[in-house]
């Protein structure tokens, strides 16, 4: 069993967190391909939800030899490399600024830019982790 592993005692809300992990790891799978929906947010939903639903799913994503990648820089607690940073943040500000451009009600628009504002000092405060070196 993962350390911290702590299954729901409600049969029922483990069954939900199994399902919710599912269409979590689906569609950080399609963010893979997809450059507007990410992929690492919906990797660390699904393995919240199978670590309170499924110790092996758990095991089965961390260690995954695609997607296990995606989730050791958080996992480790190493940090984010700083283009990883960058490269979000330009995507989140983008996202966010197109999505509130459409946005006819104003306290969504404030809901967006806060959520905006929130994930990037979260980012922002993570260390930053040196890139692994490249091949020559």
């Amino acid at each position: 069993m993962p350390a911290g592993f702590r299954p729901a005692k409600n049969r029922y809300l483990r069954a939900l967190l199994l399902l919710c992990g599912w269409v979590a790891v689906i569609l950080g799978v399609i963010g893979i391909a997809l450059p507007l929906l990410p992929t690492t947010p919906f990797l660390l939903l699904a393995a919240a939800c199978f670590l309170r639903s499924s110790g092996q799913f758990y095991g089965w994503l961390v260690t995954h030899p695609r997607l296990g990648q995606y989730l050791a820089y958080y996992l480790d607690g190493a940090g984010m490399p700083l283009r990883a940073k960058f490269y979000t943040l330009v995507l989140i500000w983008s996202t966010m600024a197109l999505s509130a451009w459409f946005m006819n009600t104003l306290w969504l628009t404030a809901l967006l830019l806060t959520t905006a504002l929130c994930v990037s000092f979260y980012i922002g405060r993570l260390p930053v982790r040196k890139a692994p070196a490249t091949k020559r």
